[in-house]
């Protein structure tokens, strides 16, 4: 299949419709300008099963990282009154913005943090297989329980969730 005037090993790839590469090109997350983009090739093989587990992944960690840019800007203007650690007497105030955080928070206070967020990884959202992956059940729209129920609308749920998966992917570049 080498093309021997332009040097590309397929051509055109609109000939080639039954692909493994195109296997998810009508998944969420296809968005304008890259289309379904795999640079490193995890999906080159159609696994669905693999790809609905990264999908998982990557917007538990887009939904993280987004929280973690709030949680990175948020405490440059506004610090909690009282203490962090009365016992050690740390107050909130005391602790820095940023990685300089980490050395001010005690051991106990990370212990906390972790165990939480096990609890609600492990506890609260688990994935149903029969439901697309980040809508956990009973959790409102886009994951986030809200009371507000399932959108009933799915060009504008498609929207949002195209939405959440971009900001997502930029939060989870920004935070790093």
């Amino acid at each position: 299949f080498q093309d021997g005037l332009t040097g590309s090993a397929w051509g055109d790839w609109a000939l080639y419709t039954d692909s493994p590469l195109r296997a998810f090109e009508s998944e969420l997350g296809v968005q304008a300008p890259f289309g379904y983009w795999d640079p490193a090739g995890f999906t080159k093989d159609g696994d669905a099963e693999m790809f609905r587990r990264r999908r998982e992944i990557e917007v538990k960690h887009g939904r993280v990282s987004m929280i973690a840019c709030l949680g990175y800007i948020i405490p440059e203007y506004f610090k909690w009154p009282g203490y962090l650690s009365p016992s050690l007497g740390i107050s909130f105030s005391d602790v820095p913005s940023g990685l300089a955080a980490f050395s001010k928070v005690p051991s106990a206070g990370w212990l906390q943090m972790f165990l939480f967020c096990g609890t609600i990884d492990f506890g609260l959202f688990q994935q149903d297989p029969s439901r697309a992956p980040g809508d956990y059940k009973n959790a409102g729209i886009l994951g986030v329980p809200n009371g507000t129920g399932p959108m009933t609308d799915s060009e504008a749920r498609n929207r949002k969730l195209n939405a959440e998966l971009a900001n997502g992917r930029l939060a989870m570049m920004a935070i790093i």
